[in-house]
């Protein structure tokens, strides 16, 4: 997650990945898997600023998108167990 105000700054950053390979069509085709975003779309418009769809590649023969939901309280350095 980048800064708001000063994107150049991350603020946190996962420790395991956000997108994985678990389905069938993310494990088998072309490139096998694999998952990529290609895009994200902030849902505003059904009043939910915290909510994202992320659009993926599924095993470079195909696009599907998956939810998230940004917490309200994201761990500091110190909260994040290293």
């Amino acid at each position: 997650m980048l800064s708001e105000e000063l994107p150049q700054i991350i603020r946190f950053r996962s420790r395991e990945p956000v997108l994985i390979p678990e389905l069938p069509q993310e494990r088998q085709r072309i490139v096998t898997n694999v998952v990529f975003p290609t895009g994200i779309d902030r849902r505003d418009e059904l009043r939910s600023p915290d909510r994202f769809d992320v659009y993926y590649g599924m095993a470079d023969n195909r696009i599907d998108v998956s939810r998230l939901d940004v917490p309200k309280h994201l761990p500091s350095d110190k909260e994040v167990e290293r």
